[in-house]
């Protein structure tokens, strides 16, 4: 079987060949000849549209360029819910591509409880990515709570654009001197 390996990170500090080396060995065993390793670099919960790697994959599987998709886990593949993750791989199955997560056999067209699984699996990992924004959300309120401000910090104080102005100073020199654009400057003197 022709096979394309498909490894998400979701940040450029993550390494995917972790992910790669070990679906490259599975193919191997499995005598699968793998024709492409295809990476993204992105969050889960970006559509295939906005993957430029997922997008390369269904345009392959249209094309019949390949047989099997294996892919390191359902989270690395999809994060979208499970009606996306569903929609993803129906369109596999209606290209007669296979697929095949590495670290959770039972999550495959290849074996007899694909349907069941998938479903399950598929909101499981959008409960996870829930209970991550609600940590980070969580996280956020507590520095909140403990005083500190959140967001970019103030980049120039207001009394002293006033007082540069009042010293007869352009827009432009108040803006460079406070290291701010022309536009900031002139929102704050307009309030």
């Amino acid at each position: 079987m022709r096979c394309v390996i498909y490894g998400r990170v979701s940040t450029d500090k993550q390494e995917a060949e972790n992910q790669i080396n070990q679906l490259k060995e599975y193919a191997a065993r499995q005598q699968w000849n793998v024709v492409e390793v295809i990476t993204d670099v992105c969050s889960g919960g970006k559509s295939a549209a906005e993957r430029a790697g997922l997008n390369k994959i269904f345009k392959m599987a249209h094309q019949k360029q390949f047989d099997v998709l294996l892919f390191w886990s359902l989270d690395r593949f999809s994060r979208e819910g499970s009606r996306k993750t569903l929609e993803y791989l129906t369109r596999l199955d209606d290209y007669r591509v296979k697929w095949h997560s590495y670290t959770e056999e039972y999550i495959s067209s290849l074996g007899i409880f694909a349907d069941a699984i998938i479903s399950i699996m598929a909101a499981l990992a959008k409960q996870e990515r829930i209970r991550i924004s609600e940590r980070t959300k969580a996280g956020l309120e507590r520095v909140k709570r403990s005083g500190k401000t959140l967001g970019r910090p103030q980049q120039a104080d207001t009394d002293k654009v006033k007082l540069l102005r009042e010293q007869g100073l352009s827009l432009a020199a108040i803006a460079k001197e406070c290291g701010i654009s022309k536009t900031r400057v002139h929102q704050i003197l307009a309030a």
